[in-house]
């Protein structure tokens, strides 16, 4: 039977997902010399998919990070940017153009081509993550779109010591701000108070992994985990987490159903195959990147 939704849930013969492997992440500088973290990256992919890259930030220091990311090109993907705290200006090929702001979350569909500048300004602490969610072969050439999720935009549950803002995919029967219209991904922001457990359900077969970015926390009353880390979950229904103290936790929670297809990866390009990755790169060269619908 379930225990009433504060104590974050409970459900007996219910199998708990358990860390399958931790990763630390490495120091990166990225755009026109942004200091970040490539929490996930190549290496990671089979694990993983349907997930690509997940880069961290986290700085009090506006020379690490005021360079930004100026015009560069996206294919065969989807970049999800969110903000615990900060401001990024962003403008596209589009025309699309936007400010995220603490608590806020900007999802944009690259298909079959688009062009965009993302550009973080000095904040007392720029804290946030961008995920790369790749996009299944029949969908990579489909129009590109920009979803700007802004913060009261974004349910928020609240239960005993935990609150969960439900950014993309749905949570305990509460829709997020989007729905992935290529890849059904889950993308929570989580935060736990020191003492405070939460039962996530996850559906049998997704992929799923966390990304602590304040804060220790432990699975299933295991050891607890340092922050800046990304946990990948094995098999099962749902992950526990909680925090042991004395500090509380702040993460990010994805969840997602792998598309096991190749992957060609060039840069910002991430295509099937080596022959899509060079006609992309060619029709950069030739200014016929961006497909007029």
């Amino acid at each position: 039977a379930m225990a009433r939704a504060g104590a974050g849930g409970y459900t007996r013969g219910m199998k708990y997902r358990d860390v399958r492997k931790v990763v630390t992440g490495r120091p990166a500088v990225d755009g026109a010399g942004v200091r970040l973290v490539r929490v996930i990256g190549a290496r990671d992919v089979e694990d993983f998919d349907p997930f690509l890259m997940l880069d961290a930030f986290d700085s009090g220091d506006p020379a690490d990070y005021e360079k930004g990311f100026p015009w560069h090109p996206h294919r065969g993907i989807e970049t999800v940017t969110f903000l615990a705290s900060g401001l990024i200006e962003h403008g596209d090929s589009l025309g699309n153009k936007g400010v995220i702001v603490d608590g806020g979350c900007q999802w944009m569909t690259a298909g079959s081509g688009i062009i965009h500048q993302e550009m973080p300004k000095a904040a007392p602490r720029m804290l946030g993550l961008q995920l790369w969610l790749n996009m299944p072969a029949a969908d990579k050439m489909k129009s590109p779109a920009y979803h700007d999720l802004v913060a009261d935009r974004i349910p928020e549950l609240r239960g005993e010591g935990w609150s969960v803002r439900v950014v993309g995919g749905e949570f305990r029967g509460t829709a997020g701000a989007m729905r992935g219209d290529y890849v059904d991904a889950t993308m929570l922001d989580l935060s736990l108070e020191p003492g405070a457990s939460l039962e996530i359900p996850v559906r049998p077969g997704d992929t799923c992994f966390a990304y602590l970015m304040e804060g220790r926390v432990s699975v299933d009353g295991g050891e607890p985990f340092e922050s800046r880390r990304a946990l990948l979950f094995g098999e099962g229904d749902a992950v526990r987490l909680a925090a042991p103290g004395p500090d509380g936790v702040r993460c990010a929670f994805f969840s997602g159903p792998p598309l096991r297809e190749p992957i060609a990866w060039g840069g910002p390009i991430v295509m099937n195959t080596r022959e899509e990755l060079e006609l992309a790169f060619a029709e950069l060269d030739e200014g016929t990147f961006i497909k007029r619908t």
